[in-house]
């Protein structure tokens, strides 16, 4: 990003921000990256209030992200997919979250990355159907988080595997992103000699 960090972000040669949305709690986690390596910024939740209709909820969500995105200045976004339910009316509510949280990145000029929860999952425990505490359990393992820094929220370490997810999508090389070497070759054939 053009704008320089805060004191203290400055020394993150990448910042990425993860958001689970939702509209009834939105999750995120901070990740900043220092030579090649993640280590956790901060990660909690924004807790709607019942009593709000959608239409509010969804300016919150906006106005949160822009402001995680203003406080943090983050290189990415990796957001968490809505999955596919029974419940239409459910998915469209997610999918709404999900678009602004969207909207409110992009128009920091902050690039997205999407995830599918299974693939966030088997991204941080090697295991698709891992359970949501399982994945904050990996998390606190792996990024040596202590106890007392974990919100009670399990939305926030979603948002944090999702940016974690990212941080490891984004370090495999082209070809390893995009599937087997003959899909490369497919794709690519002016980089083949």
């Amino acid at each position: 990003m053009s704008a320089e960090r805060a004191a203290g972000l400055e020394r993150y040669e990448r910042i990425i921000l993860g958001i689970d949305p939702g509209t009834n709690v939105m999750g995120f986690g901070i990740l900043g990256v220092m030579a090649r390596k993640a280590c956790l910024i901060d990660l909690g939740s924004l807790k709607m209030v019942r009593t709000e209709t959608h239409y509010l909820r969804l300016k919150r969500i906006f106005d949160y992200t822009r402001d995680l995105c203003e406080r943090f200045l983050p290189d990415e976004l990796a957001i968490e997919a809505p999955f596919y339910g029974k419940n239409v009316q459910s998915m469209l509510k997610l999918g709404r979250a999900q678009g602004v949280a969207m909207a409110a990145a992009l128009s920091r000029d902050i690039p997205v990355c999407e995830y599918e929860p299974r693939k966030i999952k088997q991204a941080i425990t090697g295991n698709g159907a891992a359970s949501k505490e399982q994945v904050q359990s990996m998390l606190k393992h792996i990024l040596g988080i202590a106890e007392s820094r974990l919100p009670h929220e399990l939305d926030a370490t979603d948002a944090l595997a999702a940016a974690l997810c990212h941080f490891y999508e984004s370090g495999k090389p082209v070809v390893a992103r995009s599937g087997s070497w003959k899909d490369y070759i497919a794709k690519h054939p002016d980089k083949i000699r």
